[in-house]
């Protein structure tokens, strides 16, 4: 007997049953936002990790001399972006695939690799949200490993989640939210354990934030892991979130499907020169590890004095819980710090999304953004 596969009527019962169930990536608050709500003339956001000195003098430019492009379509696979790219790493052009944002490498790699209802996806809880999201989405089981109490990471437990059917298993480092970076020899070790249809992902948002990249990274190690992917972004150091790019460095035949099946022109003009220029500017990008590093340790120090659990990071973010308390003995919680700051005009990250309700993110600012963001803090714990 032949089962009724006919649609029905146009509907939100028409949609597949991961969209009808789809819980959307939650976003910090923008300036705008905060400073409609509360009619504040200043606004200061420290909640998404971006660059603290803005964007490069040279991306500027670059931007604005290649704005009369805007008509036109961008080269397709992006080769003088990919040369540069792979230039700046020392790794081959065959390996480099670029992205609007490292978020579309994340969701081809699933869409690629991973079969619905078939294989399965692994990473840590919490970790970034786009690898369930996008899991999820295309009808790939995701499967999460809490993490140690103390945010390392746990890889017997990990590794035991996977299994024949693991297609990719996401790693981030430094990892968001916590900051915590493995060494490279655990990352080596876990790429060893893994099945053999696994291809591990090691995603290296935060890496250029580092000191001792050689001791953390895989990048330069490829050639001797060929189950490794590496991902990197141009949203953090470079300035460039807003521009949305991305890239991953992986195995040469992967990379050549990456290629086969991307979108052609997702990386556009103003995003390519953009990098382009960024990529050329030493002196912008060592400014900003200059002022991530001073401003982490500024922070961490100032939080902790403040009475706050700080955990160690080596990004250009701290997580942290507020356990200092008012006058009178009342503890002022995470979701409380969070709001009272809102109300004075600096955006924070709350990280109840990731099931952390006790803790908050604050991203590196600038030190007029890092001391205004400490003296409000002093003020709401210690009145």
């Amino acid at each position: 007997m032949s089962i009724d596969t006919a649609r029905p009527a146009l509907s939100p019962a028409c949609l597949k049953p991961e969209v009808r169930d789809f819980s959307p990536y939650v976003a910090g608050m923008s300036i705008d936002e905060i400073r409609e709500r509360y009619g504040l003339a200043q606004v200061v956001k420290m909640a998404s990790n971006e660059n603290p000195l803005g964007t490069s003098p040279l991306v500027q430019r670059a931007i604005c001399e290649h704005a009369g492009l805007a008509f036109r379509y961008a080269q397709s696979g992006n080769p003088r972006l990919v040369r540069a790219i792979a230039e700046h790493l020392g790794v081959e052009s065959a390996r480099v695939v670029v992205g609007n944002g490292s978020d579309e490498i994340i969701d081809l790699l699933i869409r690629v690799l991973a079969r619905p209802g078939v294989d399965n996806v692994i990473a840590f809880k919490p970790s970034f949200s786009m690898y369930g999201l996008q899991s999820r989405l295309c009808g790939v089981e995701f499967r999460a490993t809490p993490l140690n109490a103390d945010f390392t990471f746990p890889w017997d437990a990990f590794v035991a989640q996977a299994d024949a059917h693991t297609a990719l298993a996401f790693v981030t480092t430094p990892d968001n939210p916590s900051g915590f970076t493995p060494p490279a020899a655990e990352l080596e070790a876990l790429a060893a354990r893994l099945p053999q249809g696994c291809l591990l992902v090691v995603d290296e948002a935060y890496m250029d934030f580092v000191a001792d990249q050689a001791a953390h990274s895989l990048l330069g190690r490829l050639a001797s892991f060929p189950n490794v992917a590496v991902l990197r972004t141009f949203s953090k150091l470079y300035g460039l979130a807003g521009l949305r790019l991305g890239y991953g460095v992986l195995p040469e035949w992967l990379a050549d499907y990456m290629w086969r099946t991307r979108p052609p022109f997702s990386v556009n003009v103003l995003a390519e020169a953009a990098g382009l220029a960024a990529l050329e500017d030493q002196v912008f990008r060592d400014e900003t590890v200059r002022a991530v590093a001073e401003g982490r340790q500024y922070l961490a120090h100032a939080l902790r004095n403040l009475g706050c659990e700080v955990l160690p990071s080596q990004s250009n973010f701290l997580m942290f819980r507020p356990v200092a308390a008012l006058d009178g003995g009342v503890p002022v919680s995470a979701r409380v710090l969070f709001e009272r700051l809102l109300e004075r005009g600096v955006i924070i990250r709350p990280l109840k999304s990731y099931g952390l309700e006790e803790w908050v993110r604050v991203s590196v600012g600038n030190e007029r953004e890092n001391a205004l963001f400490i003296e409000l803090t002093r003020e709401i714990l210690h009145g």
